[in-house]
């Protein structure tokens, strides 16, 4: 089974920046899909960005020239720098990974998901 493990989160005030890190194990396929997405309680789960296997990386709309995604130096890991952070920005993030699926706006589609690294950002 995959395991997904995330960290880096934490509190920051509005204008500051994080940088989330995912650390993926027990992979037994060479290419596939991880992200990002997000969730506040009673809300839906919200993309963030994805890094598909060919290098390819989409973000969400509202995400787009503040959020950064990137690979590290070992395949596995997965980067997610925040930038301009709001309050709103504030929510459980997790890491996501798939052998197939890759679109940033279908969280359904996922199938491993890490247990989540929270984010709070303060005005």
């Amino acid at each position: 089974q995959v395991q997904l493990v995330e960290s880096g989160g934490g509190s920051v005030q509005a204008g500051g920046s994080l940088r989330l890190s995912c650390t993926a194990s027990r992979v037994f396929f060479s290419s596939y899909c991880m992200g990002w997405f997000r969730q506040v309680p009673g809300k839906e789960r919200e993309g963030v960005a994805v890094f598909d296997g060919d290098g390819t990386t989409r973000y969400a709309d509202s995400m787009k020239g503040r959020f950064t995604i990137s690979k590290g130096n070992a395949e596995n890991t997965l980067y997610l720098q925040m930038n301009s952070l709001k309050p709103e920005d504030t929510a459980m993030y997790y890491c996501v990974l798939d052998r197939w699926a890759c679109n940033v706006r279908r969280a359904d589609d996922f199938k491993h998901w890490g247990q989540g690294t929270q984010v709070n950002v303060s005005s």
